[in-house]
């Protein structure tokens, strides 16, 4: 996580794979884009203000279409509220 949350916003932590180089790895073959890291599960905070916000950014970050599969999203107990100033 590079930076804060913004006001109300929480951190899921999502676990990630891509499923096309999940297949190439176990072939002993490479994909000609995506990193072999990408057969195993990687994970990233997301930050939402809840659960289908979080799953939507996955999705336009890592497409469904490019073989990216989301394996868990979980919320942590990170979240930030700004107070007013005084």
């Amino acid at each position: 996580m590079l930076h804060l949350p913004s006001n109300g916003q929480k951190v899921f932590e999502v676990a990630i794979y891509n499923k096309v180089v999940r297949a190439l790895v176990k072939e002993n073959q490479s994909h000609t884009f995506f990193e072999d890291h990408w057969a195993d599960v990687q994970l990233q905070d997301v930050h939402a203000k809840d659960e289908d916000e979080a799953r939507d950014l996955v999705a336009e970050r890592f497409p469904p279409a490019d073989g990216f599969v989301i394996d868990h999203l979980n919320p942590t107990n990170f979240e930030i509220f700004i107070a007013d100033p005084v």
